[in-house]
């Protein structure tokens, strides 16, 4: 069968751009009225009854019936068992990934994720210190599709953090249980995993039941339920992010083969077909040939269905003025990954603002982010890059401010103190502070 791909040919020159790019980029994140009543009605339940709820839930949708939670739960030596079982090559790619991204991740933590202080001039000593959450759920999406590489992604961060304890939670539908996933779990020293997904697995995670251990946070993507969930253990827990759709903006030059652009298009509109693929261009003629190259390599992909069907819905590719001006589009798109495509990557750079990850250069495709670069591939959708971050070793952190005052110090800040206290009307931190200067 024939599909076609037809993103949307935009120029901003055009009249109706403005309006054209906001209809394209229209996307809304309100969870349908009935998933969240629904949600709501698992979690309570959860909540209460515990161990049989989950038990009762996991039977019901994912056709996996079990006596006790224990049942569910995988060993250690299973999921070594499943590492050891693996092909020589997957294990090598595994390990090579893995490796790769505590690389990066214990960077990550020596720039930002240490303890620090100093003394003033009075002697006073200030700073911050830096722990690790206690314990996190990681929860793994399943069912349709599996995948080890989230299980790296949100695993290791927490394990070089230092958190104690990471709880992992996957759905098997049926009890089909994915090799790599378990194998990526004993890989990123995953504690304790549970065969259990959705609102459910969300709700025990959240709230604690005989056997799953409440969590402090919980990271890691899912369908609409998960992440309605997510949001209504919000503030009991902490959470990473909601995701919505994925996203790929391409920043090209034309210097880069159309092949090689229209393929990394493809690899976000393959995840489903809300995902959205853009490209940015001057260069009228190259688009026209990124277009060709959709059109020659649409039939060869397994999932052109859902590739034709991601283009045309929410995919464009946009003519600019300038490069100067598709990096200002760029910034107002604010998208999850931004590919440079440039012989010139690091001359854009500097002007780009908002973006999850930036990928610089042809030979950087999107793909080695998701996979094995090292940097995290949770990253921030739907334009909440202006305000967020990537998935890192801060988010399973948390940091205390330190200060100890001394006698010189508190004769210097107590009469700011309480000048402050006295104009909020707060006579007692007022009188706290004066009662420690020296009469």
């Amino acid at each position: 069968m024939n599909f076609v791909a037809a993103p949307a040919r935009l120029s901003s020159v055009s009249s109706t751009f403005e309006a054209d790019f906001a209809a394209r980029l229209h996307w809304s994140a309100d969870t349908d009225a009935a998933i969240e009543q629904r949600v709501a009605d698992i979690l309570a339940d959860v909540r209460a009854r515990g161990d049989a709820a989950v038990l009762e839930y996991t039977a019901r949708f994912d056709a996996l019936p079990a006596t006790t939670l224990q049942a569910l739960e995988l060993t250690q030596a299973e999921l070594k068992a499943a590492f050891d079982a693996l092909p020589a090559d997957q294990r090598g790619a595994l390990q090579a990934a893995a490796a790769r991204v505590r690389g990066y991740h214990e960077a990550q933590k020596k720039a930002c994720g240490e303890s620090w202080s100093y003394r003033d001039a009075d002697g006073s000593l200030l700073g911050q210190k830096v722990t690790p959450l206690d314990r996190v759920g990681i929860y793994v999406p399943g069912g349709k599709a599996a995948y080890p590489s989230s299980v790296l992604m949100n695993a290791i961060p927490a394990h070089v953090a230092g958190v104690g304890e990471i709880i992992m939670v996957v759905p098997t539908p049926r009890g089909e249980k994915n090799p790599l996933v378990l194998a990526a779990a004993y890989v990123a020293g995953v504690t304790r995993a549970f065969t259990i997904g959705g609102a459910q697995a969300v709700a025990a995670l959240a709230y604690g039941t005989q056997t799953v251990p409440k969590v402090d946070k919980i990271t890691g993507p899912g369908n609409a339920y998960v992440a309605s969930a997510k949001k209504h253990v919000f503030g009991t827990v902490g959470i990473d992010m909601i995701a919505g759709p994925s996203e790929i903006l391409v920043l090209a030059d034309g210097s880069t083969p159309p092949d090689w652009v229209a393929m990394d298009l493809f690899s976000q509109a393959e995840h489903d077909e809300l995902a959205q693929s853009i490209l940015l261009c001057p260069d009228a003629a190259y688009i026209d040939a990124v277009q060709a190259a959709i059109d020659r390599l649409l039939p060869t992909m397994p999932r052109a269905e859902i590739i034709a069907k991601s283009l045309t819905g929410r995919g464009a590719l946009i003519h600019t003025r300038s490069m100067e001006e598709a990096c200002e589009i760029s910034n107002r798109i604010a998208p999850e990954h931004l590919e440079v495509s440039s012989s010139e990557p690091h001359r854009w750079e500097p002007l780009l603002r908002h973006a999850g990850a930036i990928f610089l250069g042809a030979y950087t495709s999107e793909s080695l982010g998701d996979y094995c670069a090292g940097p995290n591939h949770v990253l921030p959708t739907s334009g909440t890059a202006r305000f967020s971050s990537p998935l890192g070793v801060y988010d399973f952190q948390k940091r205390s401010s330190i200060i100890e005052v001394s006698q010189a110090g508190a004769q210097k800040l107590g009469p700011i103190a309480a000048t402050l206290a006295y104009g909020e009307g707060l006579q007692a931190h007022a009188q706290a502070a004066e009662l420690r200067l020296t009469r």
